[in-house]
């Protein structure tokens, strides 16, 4: 199965930030996640659109 992403905006990604701490996130080089350093947690990006629950984030 052919996986299709879509590249997250850059005005997206200026206002999201972590649901936990409320700070600065980063996107992953391959779009595949969103990163807090602070919490050191990975939100998952399904099909373009980033999964910004706490609960579905994965430890880095």
């Amino acid at each position: 199965m052919e996986r299709h992403t879509m590249a997250l905006s850059n005005e997206l990604l200026e206002i999201l930030a972590c649901p936990r701490c409320k700070g600065e996130v980063l996107l992953r080089e391959d779009e595949d996640g969103i990163v807090c350093n602070s919490c050191r947690l990975v939100y998952p990006v399904r099909d373009g659109i980033p999964v910004m629950l706490v609960d579905e984030a994965e430890k880095l």
